[in-house]
């Protein structure tokens, strides 16, 4: 523990020396970025230069920082006083910094404002919602969770898109046929990855359940949660893969092999089933002469319902601009002049996990959606990700931005929230359901429990 406080306060030194202003007449704007791949920070530090270019007399200094280590750091800046004036961050510290005071909920609403509130996703200005109307941070680019499936396969059989619990599991058993290798769908069941949580979640959302309310009372130990943990068993029970410790890797690969007729991932494996990537190459055999035939054949749901809610609910996540209290003018600018000018040149650091959370402008509502869709995404090959995916596709993936949650994150609970996901106790009991160990009604009792006692913990 020693070792990691001394290191932070020695980064944290280093970082305020390196923001110290360059000449008495220059105005210095900080910019601390979790964007700190070597490729995206040189990109990022493009669009400094031609903010400077268009500002004589203003310097941004572009500040890398590991998002794992962003908390601890803001804090210790928070306490010596020196702040960034913007820093790019995920949502989930949004909240808890404009309490502590390090961002401005103020200056960003009125930056919203000036931008339009309704060219920015609602989906995602309700996860920097510190109040009615009041944000704590300018919502900048996201990813949601993916519901792919096979349109070839559903067309053939003549099912409907996997657009709620009953649809989902109708066509997973329409499809599984597990003496060929192939499964209905495919889905985690590690105890140990956060990648089953993040899964469940997005399922347990669709059910319009979340683990705490808005007075901070734990709500798990209820119908909807009970149903969501139900649900995933009857899914994986009747139509999942018979093998055990599944996560990510494993039902990235097997989709892209053909053998999954649906699975949950997140848009990072969008250019990968394109065949622009050769770490992760699709497998199937159509493949051999298609690189891109999963892409071409595959359909995505962003927000799907479940049994006790008819409102259609996505796992996102979304990264933030935000500015600090009294910062300059300068520093507003630079804000503005991210999510105008460069504003592409932003998302093209990552496109297929940065969709845009602002689509476009008053006088062109989706200029920034069709420009992102053109924007090249892989590695060892390049192209837009308009080459694999219809304009429907695209648009259904963005747009499911609007029904993006986040449980505790939506209600002012961001630092609970960021507790429990870090915890597997939610897996465990989960995998326990799966395995026929445990009763889903058992389950929800215990994981109330444990958030009860994390909760008491946090206070």
């Amino acid at each position: 523990m020693k070792k990691n406080l001394t290191f932070i306060l020695v980064l944290a030194l280093v970082l305020t020396a390196f923001t110290v202003v360059v000449s008495a007449q220059d105005e210095t704007v900080t910019f601390w970025t979790s964007e700190n791949q070597p490729e995206r920070v040189e990109r990022q530090e493009a669009i400094a230069a031609a903010f400077m270019e268009a500002n004589p007399g203003v310097t941004v200094e572009v500040v890398p920082v590991e998002e794992n280590e962003m908390g601890q750091l803001m804090t210790v800046n928070l306490a010596a006083g020196t702040v960034p004036d913007v820093v790019l961050h995920s949502v989930q510290f949004s909240a808890r910094w404009a309490d502590e005071g390090a961002l401005d909920p103020e200056a960003a609403t009125s930056i919203i404002e000036e931008l339009g509130v309704d060219t920015f996703s609602a989906g995602a200005l309700a996860l920097a919602e510190v109040e009615p109307g009041l944000y704590a941070s300018v919502p900048s680019d996201g990813w949601g969770q993916l519901l792919l499936f096979r349109q070839d396969l559903f067309e053939e059989a003549g099912l409907e898109a996997p657009t709620s619990y009953d649809l989902i599991l109708s066509a997973a058993q329409a499809l599984h046929n597990p003496d060929d290798g192939f499964y209905g769908f495919c889905g985690p069941n590690s105890a140990s990855e956060v990648y089953t949580w993040q899964v469940f979640e997005h399922i347990a959302l669709a059910n319009g359940a979340s683990f705490v309310d808005g007075e901070g009372n734990i709500t798990v130990d209820n119908e909807a949660w009970i149903n969501a943990i139900q649900f995933y068993a009857d899914l994986m029970a009747s139509a999942g893969q018979p093998e055990t410790d599944w996560y990510w890797d494993q039902t990235r690969g097997n989709y892209q092999a053909g053998n999954c007729a649906m699975t949950i991932w997140s848009p990072f494996i969008l250019d990968e089933m394109a065949g622009l990537r050769d770490g992760a190459l699709p497998t199937c055999p159509e493949c051999t002469d298609n690189p891109a035939f999963i892409a071409e054949n595959t359909s995505v749901v962003s927000a799907f319902t479940g049994y006790n809610s008819d409102v259609p609910a996505a796992w996102g996540s979304t990264f933030n601009v935000g500015i600090r209290p009294d910062a300059s003018e300068a520093a507003r600018d630079f804000v503005l002049f991210w999510f105008n000018e460069v504003y592409l040149d932003a998302l093209s650091v990552a496109p297929e996990g940065k969709f845009p959370m602002r689509t476009g402008t008053p006088d062109e509502p989706t200029t920034f959606l069709d420009g992102w869709g053109q924007l090249e995404v892989g590695v060892e090959r390049r192209a837009p990700l308009a080459d694999f995916y219809s304009a429907e596709t695209l648009a259904t993936i963005v747009e499911g931005a609007d029904g993006y949650r986040r449980m505790g994150f939506d209600v002012g609970e961001s630092l609970l929230a960021s507790a429990v996901g870090s915890q597997f106790f939610i897996q465990e009991n989960l995998v326990a359901v799966l395995n026929g160990e445990q009763s889903a009604e058992d389950a929800a009792a215990e994981i109330q429990i444990q958030i009860e006692d994390l909760q008491a913990e946090l206070e």
